[in-house]
């Protein structure tokens, strides 16, 4: 089974692009310009970089798959085409979109089509009506995972296939932020702000703390401030029954997040297919997977609608529940493959012999690592302080101008 499960990863930077594939994701996402749902929220690529993007991609045995999902307008169709000319011409692997102008432009130049979820796909109608045009859909996040079932069975029993000729895949979010909106289509911010969500400019006031407070100045008993800002999804304690619900792609949320969140959520979600696919898929893996998940940055966890909830939960803090949190230290100025030695100079916060250090560069991604030794001017220490170069030895390949964290509990 986890040959046909492809965990699909967010890249919203080349060190986060690096971090998911070296946590085995079997796809990447990511924006380019203005035309995607992130593109106030991650750093993005440009047109330029998808060559190399198509490349990575290819060396990692991995597809590419660029988002142009944004709602378009008739001064947006020409920047439209140019990328999807330029998507074709780099050899990635497909687009993610709803727009049908978009997709009539690929599908007319041999472009691989995935449907978005801003197309709220929720029964079995739709996925006919879009298998003309996309071989991959992901389903409306409102559905339970009995109706995706039965979506998935009358794709088997209908035959419907798409443009490639092989039957349509269906997708679903298996992990990260989940909006308040349908699917992701909201206008809180445009209302507040006049910059659209399905223009790729939240600004997530729907995150923000609230009182509700009547004219009279009566103010509402609530149980939480953060009234209209979900949970993160995490779907990894219940993930046999989304395979088992006939999903063959998981997508993983977080183009804005960071890269040590990419990799760790990436390789969670890599290890629980295999343990389904081993018959190994155990309540205490599950439980070491879920203490690694909250590592990361996280809203705090919930199962979203899939297994038949009516309302969602609501986080409880602005910003991060994560049990850790990293602190810039320093950078590497070289690192020695032979000896395996990373040379780093201190700036900004103390090394420490046996703590954990995270290392974190474009073409590197993401290495963990801990101080198991500590030299200062050639001389074994316990404590590199600022301004001090220490090395430490880094058994994956780092590089110099790589940013050095310290990666502690909170």
């Amino acid at each position: 089974m986890s040959d046909q499960i492809e965990i699909m990863a967010p890249a919203g930077d080349w060190a986060s692009l690096n971090a998911a594939l070296q946590a085995g994701a079997g796809s990447v996402y990511f924006g380019v310009e203005q035309l995607n749902m992130r593109a106030r929220s991650s750093n993005n690529f440009s047109l330029d970089d998808l060559p190399e993007i198509s490349s990575i991609c290819r060396e990692y045995g991995a597809k590419s798959y660029l988002t142009l999902n944004t709602v378009l307008y008739d001064e947006d169709l020409p920047l439209m085409e140019k990328i999807i000319d330029r998507v074709k011409e780099s050899q990635i692997s497909a687009i993610i979109a709803a727009d049908q102008a978009a997709i009539s432009y690929a599908r007319k130049n041999d472009v691989e089509v995935h449907i978005s979820t801003q197309a709220n796909i929720s029964n079995i109608g739709m996925v006919e009506f879009y298998s003309h045009f996309a071989d991959v859909m992901v389903l409306a996040r409102e559905l339970n995972l009995d109706q995706v079932k039965k979506i998935t069975e009358a794709v088997k029993e209908k035959k419907i296939t798409g443009p490639s000729g092989y039957p349509v895949q269906i997708e679903m979010f298996a992990h990260g932020a989940l909006c308040m909106a349908v699917s992701g289509k909201c206008y809180l911010s445009l209302h507040t702000y006049n910059t659209s969500a399905n223009r790729g400019a939240c600004n997530q006031n729907c995150r923000h703390a609230y009182h509700v407070t009547s004219d009279d100045g009566t103010e509402l008993m609530i149980n939480n401030k953060y009234i209209m800002s979900p949970k993160d999804l995490c779907t990894i304690t219940f993930l046999d029954q989304i395979l088992d619900a006939g999903v063959t792609v998981l997508k993983l949320e977080g183009r804005g997040r960071s890269p040590e969140y990419v990799k760790t959520v990436t390789a969670c979600y890599k290890e629980a297919v295999q343990a389904i696919n081993e018959n190994t898929f155990t309540r205490e893996k599950v439980d070491g997977w879920l203490e690694r998940l909250r590592s990361v940055y996280n809203r705090g966890f919930w199962d979203g609608y899939y297994l038949g909830q009516k309302l969602g939960e609501w986080s409880s803090v602005h910003g991060s529940a994560s049990t850790r949190k990293k602190e810039f230290a320093g950078k590497v100025l070289h690192y020695y493959p032979k000896a395996k030695v990373a040379h780093i100079r201190v700036k900004a916060k103390e090394i420490r012999q046996d703590e954990p250090l995270l290392i974190i560069g474009n073409k590197t991604g993401v290495v963990e690592t801990v101080v198991s030794s500590l030299w200062v001017d050639e001389m074994p220490c316990k404590i590199a302080g600022k301004d001090e170069e220490c090395t430490i030895k880094v058994e994956d390949r780092v590089r110099t101008g790589d940013k050095v964290y310290v990666w502690e509990e909170r």
